[in-house]
């Protein structure tokens, strides 16, 4: 029976801690790693037997990546703070301790709650995430934005879905934007990519068209139509904060 160390990165996060943790019972700890939040999220977490460890966050897959050195056990069980694994996904994951593992890494279905509603379409589901992994065989890339595990070794799909409470304001959402098209333009620059005009004309709405018209975003009702609308609206901010960097490369770090 393989032990499994279950893994968070938190900041300010007391709203959706718990919850997170309450979903891991399937794991044999289950480690805190916070970047100096000013809530309880710490006290929280460890109230609820989680193991804390403050540390300055330097972006998301080096945070996960310190989280997964902290760990005591090989086999890592990541979540975010806003997640939870359903009941259905807890029990593989025990089912799957009573046996030898066959892959180096797990993904399971991702199901996003928006505005209230689950997403069932808009390009948000089934969304699959790997998120149990052998650490000697996987870690975490990406410099600035879209963190992902990349592991050495064949990937298979758990049963279950992990539950992602997302925005529940459209302000909240738009304060989203604003943090991750930051990330989202440094990276850019750091690749040296340039953005045409064309492309930054077309690219908003076919974005908006994609997620509404052919990913069936019209199903989803109004959320569906808020998240098409938002995505061009990233798509726009992350390239106006690209001219922006280039124009005053001294904010750029």
């Amino acid at each position: 029976m393989p032990p499994i160390s279950a893994t968070i990165i938190t900041h300010n996060e007391s709203a959706n801690i718990a919850r997170a943790i309450h979903s891991l019972s399937c794991a044999d700890e289950i480690v805190v790693i916070d970047s100096n939040s000013t809530d309880d999220t710490r006290e929280i977490a460890a109230g609820l037997g989680a193991r804390v460890i403050t540390h300055a966050f330097e972006g998301f897959a080096a945070q996960k990546n310190f989280s997964s050195a902290q760990a005591r056990y090989d086999w890592v069980l990541s979540l975010d703070a806003d997640e939870e694994l359903d009941d259905r996904a807890q029990a593989a994951v025990l089912d799957w301790k009573r046996t030898e593992p066959d892959a180096a890494g797990y993904q399971f279905a991702r199901r996003a709650q928006y505005l209230g509603r689950w997403i069932l379409h808009s390009g948000w589901y089934p969304d699959y995430k790997l998120r149990l992994f052998d650490r000697r065989r996987g870690r975490w890339e990406g410099a600035y934005v879209h963190e992902s595990v990349a592991v050495d070794g064949p990937v298979a799909t758990l049963s279950g879905e992990l539950f992602h409470y997302t925005c529940n304001s459209l302000e909240e959402h738009r304060q989203r934007i604003e943090f991750y098209t930051d990330l989202a333009a440094k990276e850019m620059l750091a690749r040296g990519e340039d953005v045409s005009v064309l492309r930054r004309t077309l690219a908003p709405p076919w974005v908006f068209l994609n997620i509404y018209l052919f990913r069936l975003g019209m199903l989803d009702g109004m959320q569906g139509y808020l998240i098409a609308k938002m995505a061009a609206r990233y798509v726009r901010r992350k390239y106006a904060k690209l001219d922006e960097l280039r124009k005053n490369p001294r904010t750029h770090s």
